[in-house]
């Protein structure tokens, strides 16, 4: 079924309203979709450079606005929607155990899965669920999805076609070593 979602989303970069499937499941992925937008920014970008921040910007817009829906399903409908979108994509002990960890790092949670391969999903729906602020959340998610969007298109605007590969394959971890260096000069500067 994933291969086939998958499929469907490459194949989208070549239809008309490309812009508005973009949209669609960069919505989608933050709150239910196992499939990340990047799978139709990168083609719809390479085929469009001088449009590179734009389609970037809606994926943002897009993709803040479907956390926005991830976080009611986890404030509102957390039994009936979020619990089984979270044990499908793990199981019911970790998303205890996650929540437990959650809590104590939500604004760093967003920030963080915001720009790795972590799924996004996971964090807006658990951002409801656990009760973040719901300006915290937002303004978090704005920053994470920003820095994710517009290093993609910054990366591919200014080096084309030659860093598809780099983005495609190690991108998410070039951005994982990034949070990682970051959260450690955060707690060497706390604690020296």
């Amino acid at each position: 079924m994933i291969k086939r979602m998958y499929d469907w989303t490459l194949s989208m970069a070549g239809h008309p309203r490309a812009l508005w499937v973009l949209a669609f499941v960069a919505f989608i992925e933050s709150s239910f979709f196992p499939i990340p937008p990047d799978l139709l920014l990168i083609p719809l970008i390479l085929a469009a450079p001088t449009r590179a921040f734009w389609i970037a910007s809606i994926s943002v817009v897009a993709s803040v606005a479907g956390g926005a829906f991830g976080y009611i399903i986890g404030a509102f409908a957390f039994e009936t929607l979020g619990q089984p979108i979270l044990t499908s994509l793990s199981n019911a002990e970790s998303v205890a155990e996650f929540n437990d960890k959650f809590n104590s790092y939500g604004l760093w949670a967003v920030l963080v899965a915001g720009v790795t391969p972590f799924p996004f999903k996971v964090i807006t729906i658990m951002s409801g669920w656990t009760g973040m602020p719901f300006g915290v959340f937002i303004v978090s998610a704005i920053a994470a999805r920003a820095l994710r969007f517009f290093a993609v298109a910054a990366l591919l605007y200014y080096f084309g076609t030659p860093i598809r590969d780099f983005i495609e394959r190690r991108l998410g971890l070039v951005f994982t070593l990034f949070v990682v260096i970051l959260i450690a000069g955060f707690f060497a500067f706390r604690f020296i």
